[in-house]
């Protein structure tokens, strides 16, 4: 019963964001997220505690309106993707600017498959959308299943607009693999705490769990590994990069591999989150595994 009120109320507030201009609907999630920062207390701490252990060199009031920043930003992405059914090609040639795409077809040319990883930062739900849109194939999106099923029904439809495909993460392995040696495109966000068991890579200045799938899946198949970020600009539109992870000068044994390759996309994550700290979620326990290092390393 719980779950259908949430979903009545989630598609009553999804129908005003539908009746507003885009623009319009961004400064309202822009807003909503900026009162979340002070009506959620935990996550708060957490993004601040975070934002203490990634930047000591900054101050406290510097890292406060970082933290300030990500939850707007994380209001205008859920906003914006509620808006996702009113999206036309005009609007898409106005919203987004793309960098270095003609990585992309040149990747599917290999064809040897393509792994898409991307963080949770800006409008990363944007980001799979349009990537999808750009692939001459659909492309299969690994996502976090939402508790209440009625909500995670739609949103995982507004991800499959312009074609895309979807699987539970739980359930993706044999699914990924099958994509790939089909010479597909599999998305992946890599940026959370993986479990203190998986690699544990240089993440800003501290070596943290670490998902390996992305390093993994590559090493397999032969899959090209790419990173595309959309980056919001002032006035709501993005710049979209992309960028190829060399899979070349790479270690001879494979748990050494996967590390390598881990730590290469991990660097180039760390990089745009330095250029635009308030983009990316800050409220997870990134660092909840840290490798131990001893007093005489």
């Amino acid at each position: 019963m719980l779950h259908r009120i949430e979903f009545i109320l989630f598609q009553f507030f999804k129908w005003i964001v539908l009746a507003l201009p885009l623009k319009s609907a961004s400064r309202l999630g822009a807003m909503l997220g900026g009162g979340a920062y002070y009506i959620i207390g935990g996550r708060r701490r957490i993004a601040l505690d975070n934002l203490r252990m990634a930047f000591p060199e900054k101050t406290e009031q510097e890292r406060t309106k970082i933290a300030k920043g990500a939850f707007r930003n994380f209001g205008i992405m859920f906003v914006e993707m509620l808006w996702f059914p009113n999206l036309t090609e005009p609007i898409l040639a106005k919203l987004v600017t793309y960098h270095n795409v003609d990585i992309i077809p040149d990747a599917e040319d290999r064809q040897k498959g393509i792994v898409l990883v991307t963080a949770h930062f800006a409008n990363w739900e944007l980001g799979g959308l349009l990537m999808g849109k750009r692939l001459r194939s659909s492309m299969l999106i690994i996502v976090q299943t939402q508790t209440n099923k009625l909500v995670d029904k739609v949103i995982n439809e507004h991800r499959c607009l312009f074609g895309n495909r979807v699987v539970p993460m739980g359930m993706s392995v044999r699914e990924i693999i099958r994509t790939l040696e089909q010479h597909g495109a599999v998305a992946m966000a890599a940026d959370q705490s993986a479990a203190k068991e998986s690699v544990h890579v240089e993440f800003f200045g501290r070596k943290v769990a670490t998902h390996e799938g992305p390093a993994v899946f590559s090493l397999r198949t032969g899959a090209a590994l790419i990173l595309f970020f959309f980056v919001r600009k002032p006035d709501y539109t993005y710049d979209s990069y992309v960028e190829l992870i060399s899979l070349e000068n790479l270690p001879e044994d494979r748990e050494e591999r996967v590390i390598a390759l881990t730590q290469r996309h991990t660097k180039v994550l760390e990089k745009y989150i330095r250029q635009y700290p308030d983009q990316w979620l800050w409220l997870h326990r990134r660092w909840k595994h840290v490798e131990e290092t001893s007093p005489d390393a």
